[in-house]
C-alpha cells in the first residue's frame, strides 16, 4: 500500500470517530486514559515527558517539537470491562423489601475507544497539531427488574474532544505548548420509578410499594470549551522532564425527560393531582475535571529507558448530580456525590535493543475519587492497579505500529445508600457490592510524510 493510500485509510478511520463511544470508564471516576497505545504500553508512565510519538500531545502538547515533517496517527483501544453486582438487598422508605434480581452477570459494556492525531511542521521551532479523542465515557446497564432499579438502570455518557494545539521550541532544551479543547457531551440516564411508594405516601387508594413501577429517562447534550498547556525540558541528552495541564470543561446539558407511568394507574393519579411526572425539558450542569501531570523520562543506556508519571485530578468539583426540570411541579432530581481529588502514579521501562522494535512494561496505581458513603450503582468504581505490556515496530522509516495489552485489577466496591440521603426517599435503601476487572487491547499506526 502506498503512503497516500495508507493516509486515506487513516483519515477515513478518523472520520468515523464521532460514531464510537467509550464503555465503562477506565480511569478514576469516568475519565478515559486510553489516548495513546504507545503510552499505554508503559501504563502511561512518562506520558508527559516521553514524547515518543505525536499521540503524546494529549498529555503534553509541547512534545510535538520533538517530531518533524507532517504526520498522521490513528489508533484505538478495545476495552472489555467486567463488573458483577453481588449480594444486593433493598427496602423501601416503608421498610418493605424490594424484590428483583442482582442486575446481571456484567453491567459494564465493552467498547472501542478511538484516537486520531495529526501534526505539521510550521518552522524549525514551531509545530501545529490536532487531536480528536474520547476523554470521558461511561456505560452501565442493569436488568429492568433488578433490586436497585430505582437508583439506576442505564447510564451512558460520551464526550468527543477536538484539540488543536501549537508547540514552540523556546531554546534547544525547552519547549512549550498550548491548545484548545472543543468538547461535545451526550448523556442518557434512566431508572425505574416506585409509584407504589409515592402513592402510598400520598394516600392514593390501591397504591402498594414496589408493585406499580414506572420508568423515566433523561437525554441531554452540550458543547463546552477549555484549554491545554504544557512544557518540556531536556537538561541533558536522553533525560526529559514534562508538565501538562488540561483545564476543566463545564457543560450545561439540555434535553428532554420522558416518564412512562405504571399500568395500574397510580402514576397517572399522582400526575393528575400534582402536575408532576409528565414529559418535560430538563437541564443538568456537569463539570468535567481539570488535571495536572508531571512526568520524567531517562535513558539509562542506548537500549534501556525508564520513566515515571504523577497526575492530580480535581474531582472535588463533582459534588452532586442535579437535574432541573422545566416543569415547575417536578422537583429537582438530586444525587449526592462528594467526590475527592485524587492521584495517579505510574512507573515503566522500555527496551529498544532489537532492530526496529521496542518492548514496553508498566505499572500504575489509580486512586478512586468516589467515597464509600456516596458510591452509586451508576458509577461503581474503586481503586485500581494497572499492569501493562506493549510493543513498537517500525517496518519502514515512514511507518510505526504499536500494540499493547493491559489488565486492571479493581478493589471490590460496596454500595450502601439510604432513604435519608438527598433524593433518596423513594429510591429506597440499597446495599451490595461489585467484583470488577478490566482488560484492554490497543493498537495504533503513525504515518510520516
Amino acid at each position: 500500500m502506498t503512503r497516500l493510500k495508507f493516509a486515506a485509510a487513516l483519515l477515513g478511520s478518523a472520520a468515523g470517530i464521532a460514531l464510537l463511544s467509550g464503555g465503562d470508564a477506565q480511569a478514576a471516576g469516568f475519565a478515559l486514559k486510553e489516548q495513546s497505545s504507545s503510552a499505554l504500553g508503559n501504563a502511561f508512565a512518562g506520558a508527559t515527558a516521553g514524547a515518543e510519538d505525536i499521540s503524546y500531545m494529549f498529555f503534553n502538547p509541547a512534545g510535538l517539537t520533538r517530531h518533524s515533517g507532517s504526520q498522521v496517527h490513528v489508533g484505538g483501544s478495545l476495552i472489555v470491562p467486567r463488573a458483577e453486582p453481588k449480594n444486593f438487598e433493598g427496602t423501601t422508605v416503608f421498610t418493605s423489601p424490594i424484590g428483583g434480581g442482582q442486575g446481571g452477570s456484567n453491567i459494564s459494556e465493552s467498547a472501542f475507544v478511538p484516537t486520531f492525531y495529526a501534526m505539521t511542521e510550521i518552522s524549525d521551532r514551531m509545530r501545529a497539531g490536532l487531536g480528536i479523542n474520547v476523554p470521558f465515557g461511561l456505560e452501565t446497564d442493569y436488568n429492568d427488574d433488578w433490586i436497585g432499579r430505582y437508583h439506576a438502570l442505564n447510564s451512558d455518557l460520551l464526550t468527543i474532544n477536538i484539540n488543536p494545539t501549537l508547540a514552540y521550541k523556546v531554546t534547544n532544551d525547552i519547549s512549550v505548548g498550548v491548545g484548545a479543547q472543543i468538547q461535545y457531551i451526550d448523556a442518557t440516564l434512566s431508572n425505574a420509578v416506585d409509584f407504589g411508594s409515592i402513592g402510598a405516601a400520598a394516600g392514593i387508594p390501591g397504591a402498594a410499594p414496589t408493585q406499580q413501577d414506572g420508568f423515566t429517562q433523561l437525554e441531554g447534550d452540550d458543547w463546552g470549551v477549555g484549554f491545554t498547556l504544557g512544557a518540556l525540558y531536556e537538561p541533558m541528552p536522553g533525560t526529559r522532564l514534562g508538565i501538562g495541564y488540561r483545564s476543566q470543561v463545564t457543560h450545561e446539558l439540555e434535553g428532554d425527560t420522558r416518564f412512562d407511568l405504571d399500568e395500574a394507574g397510580v402514576g397517572a393519579a399522582i400526575s393528575a393531582a400534582t402536575g408532576a411526572f409528565v414529559d418535560t425539558p430538563a437541564s443538568a450542569k456537569v463539570k468535567l475535571p481539570d488535571n495536572l501531570n508531571f512526568g520524567v523520562y531517562h535513558e539509562l543506556t542506548p537500549d534501556w529507558a525508564v520513566m515515571a508519571e504523577a497526575q492530580w485530578t480535581r474531582w472535588s468539583k463533582f459534588q452532586e448530580l442535579r437535574i432541573q426540570f422545566d416543569n415547575a411541579a417536578q422537583a429537582d432530581s438530586v444525587t449526592e456525590q462528594d467526590w475527592d481529588d485524587v492521584w495517579f502514579g505510574a512507573v515503566g521501562v522500555t527496551y529498544s535493543g532489537f532492530r526496529d522494535t521496542k518492548l514496553r512494561l508498566g505499572y500504575a496505581f489509580d486512586e478512586s475519587p468516589i467515597p464509600d458513603s456516596t458510591r452509586t450503582p451508576r458509577i461503581p468504581g474503586n481503586d485500581r492497579h494497572w499492569i501493562a505490556v506493549g510493543a513498537n515496530y517500525s517496518p519502514m522509516p515512514w511507518l510505526t505500529l504499536d500494540a499493547g495489552y493491559t489488565h486492571i485489577f479493581l478493589k471490590n466496591s460496596s454500595v450502601d445508600l439510604s432513604v435519608d440521603e438527598p433524593g433518596g426517599t423513594f429510591r429506597g435503601n440499597l446495599s451490595g457490592e461489585f467484583e470488577s476487572s478490566i482488560d484492554i487491547v490497543t493498537v495504533q499506526a503513525t504515518l510520516r510524510f
